[in-house]
């Protein structure tokens, strides 16, 4: 990343507009940068004033008129029941066709409610197993962040839009954000690559079919020189398609 990109990032900063990526990239350039952290500061001011004339809690008489305005309106009585009175005979006859029914109901819910409950149970432990999963992606990515020598580095995509590298030599790993302006066809999807030398690039991930964002955990790309990322069929191809190149990240 550029000392012209850190600076532009201020304004985003003060609105808390950035992501993860930036978001460290950004506070550790403002520990050296006096410039930044004033101007941040002003920025942050101005938005809160910008809100003091805004209500965040509806006007006191609101109340009172909303009260006075119930005790005005009269309210319209229960409707009678145009239904006549059933006789006993027809009485007796329908409680008994209730308790068949209900009977016939308790047999069939047993049944069912053991099915019920068998797919509720996988769909409990399915959601745990993504929780969990989700956790220990999130606690990566943190800790990659905050490594000592974590490296930014930025490229902007074909097309419009940027992908951002944080790389740590320590962690082994990478936190790669891609934000492109324009998704790709339904049938295509964004596919990233680690670059060394002269060997063939390596498959470091497929985005979902048509989605134009991501923000994903890469291993061993600091020992990479490039981090690329193409346009490919939604199932992955096993080489970037050389025209379909769309970013590329120089990481040394």
């Amino acid at each position: 990343m550029t000392t012209t990109d850190i600076h532009a990032l201020v304004g985003a900063y003060a609105l808390d507009a950035v992501d993860d990526l930036e978001r460290a990239a950004f506070e550790r350039h403002i520990l050296a940068c006096e410039g930044c952290r004033g101007e941040v500061d002003e920025l942050r001011e101005t938005a809160s004033r910008l809100a003091d004339s805004t209500w965040s809690v509806p006007p006191p008489q609101l109340r009172t008129d909303v009260l006075a305005a119930i005790g005005r309106t009269r309210q319209l009585p229960p409707g009678e029941s145009a239904r006549p009175e059933p006789d006993a005979r027809a009485a007796v006859s329908r409680w008994r066709r209730y308790t068949a029914g209900a009977a016939a109901a308790c047999i069939l819910a047993t049944g069912a409610g053991a099915a019920t409950w068998a797919v509720q149970e996988q769909r409990v432990r399915a959601k745990n197993t993504a929780v969990a999963a989700a956790e220990l992606r999130e606690a990566r990515t943190q800790a990659i962040l905050a490594a000592p020598d974590l490296v930014v580095r930025t490229a902007p995509m074909i097309g419009g839009g940027r992908v951002t590298v944080a790389s740590s030599a320590q962690q082994a790993a990478s936190v790669v954000s891609l934000r492109a302006e324009r998704a790709p066809a339904t049938d295509r999807a964004f596919q990233l690559w680690t670059i060394r030398g002269t060997e063939k690039p390596v498959d470091a991930g497929l985005l979902p079919a048509g989605e134009a964002a991501a923000a994903q955990v890469v291993d061993g790309v600091p020992g990479n020189d490039i981090f690329a990322v193409s346009v490919e069929p939604s199932t992955g191809s096993a080489q970037p398609t050389a025209d379909q190149i769309v970013a590329q990240v120089p990481l040394t």
